[in-house]
């Protein structure tokens, strides 16, 4: 359950025809590393992954004592491969980082660059640019939609107040996608934005939480899944500290219009505020339990447990078989620590739709209560938002 903690992750993105590496990227306890794999390792690892293609066996992931590798290849033109040492990682979880950086590829220079490689130098000086984005999915962060493939969001306190003031907002500017963020979270945003597909959904978001604070950006994107090869403008403003709107758009409008149709339509004195401070989540425990960021990592870690043993990957209303259906778990529970009564970290996940909900309680929690505690947060929270939410609306799990 240490995932995240120690160790080092390694990245290659290699061209699948020439097995030309195009870039590395390390870390190392959660922090960039320089450090850098020598080259005979990454061509037995290519080479390896090569040979079984030549055979029609698909190579997918391998473990040693202490290590976990997953190799992922891209329209037959890009192979990632991701090595990590980090105690407890999963597969699912680097399976997903893989799809999680192709996507910041495309992001940056286009499908058409990427599978029909032309010059392969020219190609990594453009894939520099994605880096900081690729560089922040091997750290240590705060969000959890490269896992979950959800966007990371904040329920604001006043909902119907920001979209309301969003739907004007975009009308005015002419495009139908807007969302407010704050640190990679979509705080609100126009039912035009909640639709746009994955990867990019959680993508721009933790693009524009992984930038260095800047008045304004206007910033040429390509659309992984809604549009790869024609590229978009992503327009952001920073409204208060920490709290930037968002516009993806096309040719109009110019940068320099954003500002003073902020000021003139949205930003009133009764207008939305800054960035309310999350739940106090972390008062249920004392100061003797985990931190914070141990709490994350234990979390995460359940969800890949959970996700990849115990729950189906479509939701159960889709699982057509009824006698399937029926013996598809909807919860489960892990203690961590002593056997002894009273001790241990308790964890829960309850899936209900299209919502999982995954509680970290402390030993003090009766076992014989989990259940009971989670169905009655789940129906809360699914009040809270609104039923089980407008379709197309991604969320992701309470953390």
């Amino acid at each position: 359950m240490g995932e995240g903690t120690g160790g080092s992750v390694h990245l290659l993105c290699l061209a699948a025809s020439s097995g030309v590496p195009l870039f590395c990227r390390s870390s190392r306890g959660g922090a960039p590393s320089r450090q850098q794999l020598p080259f005979s390792v990454i061509g037995s690892l290519n080479g390896v992954h090569m040979f079984g293609q030549n055979l029609e066996v698909q190579l997918s992931s391998a473990r040693t004592k202490d290590t976990t590798v997953v190799w992922k290849s891209f329209h037959d033109s890009i192979t990632l491969i991701v090595l990590s040492s980090e105690e407890g990682t999963s597969e699912l979880k680097l399976e997903r980082l893989l799809q999680m950086v192709f996507g910041a590829m495309v992001l940056f220079v286009g499908l058409e660059e990427l599978t029909n490689i032309r010059n392969v130098e020219r190609l990594k000086k453009e894939l520099r640019a994605s880096y900081h984005l690729i560089d922040s999915f091997l750290g240590d962060s705060e969000l959890i939609g490269d896992l979950t493939q959800c966007v990371d969001c904040v329920i604001p306190p006043e909902g119907p107040l920001l979209q309301e003031a969003l739907s004007g907002f975009a009308e005015a500017m002419g495009t139908g996608f807007v969302s407010l963020m704050v640190s990679g979270r979509v705080v609100s945003a126009t039912e035009g934005w909640w639709r746009l597909g994955t990867p990019e959904a959680v993508l721009l978001p933790w693009l524009v939480g992984s930038l260095p604070p800047q008045a304004a950006r206007d910033y040429p994107v390509y659309l992984p899944h809604g549009s790869p090869t024609v590229p978009h403008r992503l327009l952001t403003l920073t409204l208060l500290p920490g709290l930037e709107l968002c516009l993806l758009c096309g040719p109009r409008p110019p940068l320099s219009q954003l500002d003073p149709q902020v000021n003139q339509e949205w930003l009133l004195p009764s207008g939305p505020r800054g960035p309310q401070e999350g739940p106090p989540h972390h008062r249920l425990f004392n100061p003797s339990g985990p931190s914070p960021e141990q709490r994350r990592r234990l979390l995460r870690h359940f969800y890949a447990l959970v996700t990849s043993t115990h729950f189906p990957p479509e939701p159960l209303e889709k699982v057509e078989d009824d006698v399937s259906r029926a013996q598809l778990p909807r919860a489960c529970y892990l203690v961590l620590g002593p056997e002894e009564p009273g001790t241990g970290l308790r964890l829960i996940a309850l899936q209900l739709g299209l919502r999982l909900l995954l509680l970290l309680l402390a030993p003090q929690s009766p076992t014989h209560g989990l259940r009971s505690l989670a169905t009655h947060t789940l129906h809360t929270l699914s009040r809270l938002l609104g039923g089980e939410g407008r379709e197309g609306l991604p969320l992701a799990p309470p953390k």
